[in-house]
């Protein structure tokens, strides 16, 4: 559990630093493009790729650490027993649709890939960035199929 806990730390980091990249960039670009008419090339499809990696990859921690948005309103209330079948339910039905999302995104790769889709201005390969997108989904597939593992052990945590 503590490598799990780790892990999902690293993630956090590396998600964090992506969205700053991206905070650096679409400034930096905007600066460019209003001060000198010169924007960054290629910056809007660079961020908006690096934004993909930054939800998938934050996906896996929030899976894991059951951090996502839920409503407290009822389940404060409930007995604990309760409530962790709630949130093991919860934890079920996003693993479906997260195993689903990765299968799309795997076709999106594929898709990508095969078409030799890029970039508009510095015709990048798009399917890279695509790649730890759905590595991403993947990740977060895993991290949320350790949760729920997690929640059926006795005494499981729910968070």
């Amino acid at each position: 559990m503590r490598l799990l806990d780790r892990l999902a730390t690293l993630v956090e980091t590396i998600a964090g630093l992506f969205l700053a990249a991206i905070t650096l960039l679409v400034f930096i670009s905007a600066i460019g493009r209003y001060a000198f008419a010169a924007p960054i090339p290629d910056a809007f499809d660079v961020s908006r790729l690096m934004l993909g990696v930054v939800i998938l990859w934050g996906f896996a921690s929030v899976g894991y650490r059951g951090a996502h948005i839920k409503v407290d309103l009822v389940a404060e209330v409930l007995p604990a027993r309760v409530r962790r079948g709630l949130d093991l339910l919860g934890a079920l039905v996003l693993l479906l649709f997260t195993v689903l999302l990765a299968w799309k995104l795997g076709e999106r790769l594929e898709s990508a890939f095969a078409s030799h889709e890029a970039t508009m201005d510095l015709r990048l390969p798009v399917w890279p960035w695509l790649a730890v997108i759905w590595l991403g989904a993947l990740a977060s597939a895993f991290t949320i199929a350790a949760r729920i593992v997690l929640l059926l052990r006795p005494g499981g945590r729910s968070e």
